[in-house]
């Protein structure tokens, strides 16, 4: 399973329930990746994409509590135990955790890539990704030359898990 995310010098990913910057070639990417495939995320999450809707040409499987909450045109799951048997469907590798935060840390475990867009920058924020430069379970693996938007600069960085 992957997780796919954009993290700033603390390791920083949103604000307000708000990313904490969009660069078009890190959603251009994002989607690249993604479409086709099978994403999981938590309510918040989705309430913030255009009109609350899942994201097109993807499998959509949100992650909420709240037994009662649905979602045309996704998948709603209430536990890790109801992610567990929707996720045997798929294959692992076609899966990527997109977020929130409680989300990204619940299933860190279960993932064995990381896709990481790395901003040189701290901003102000509520919401973290684990630092995976920390994570003895973790190493890079690959890393693209700086990108800039305009004065921001940034990079992709893939994590895989250590075997």
């Amino acid at each position: 399973m992957n997780l796919i995310a954009a993290v700033d010098k603390n390791w920083a990913i949103g604000m307000d329930n708000k990313l904490l910057v969009r660069i078009p070639d890190d959603m251009k990417r994002f989607r690249q990746m993604t479409v086709g495939k099978v994403v999981i995320l938590g309510r918040k999450t989705l309430e913030t994409f255009p009109g609350g809707q899942p994201l097109k040409d993807r499998t959509n499987i949100v992650l909420s509590k709240n037994k009662a909450y649905r979602v045309k045109g996704a998948v709603c799951v209430h536990s890790m135990e109801g992610l567990s048997k929707e996720l045997e469907k798929y294959k692992s590798e076609d899966i990527f955790v997109i977020g929130g935060e409680s989300i990204y840390r619940q299933l860190l475990a279960q993932c064995d890539t990381a896709y990481i867009t790395k901003l040189d920058y701290a901003y102000q924020a509520d919401a973290w990704f684990p630092n995976l430069d920390e994570e003895k379970a973790w190493q890079i693996t690959e890393e693209s030359e700086e990108q800039t938007y305009f004065d921001l600069e940034y990079y992709f960085v893939k994590y895989s898990r250590k075997t």
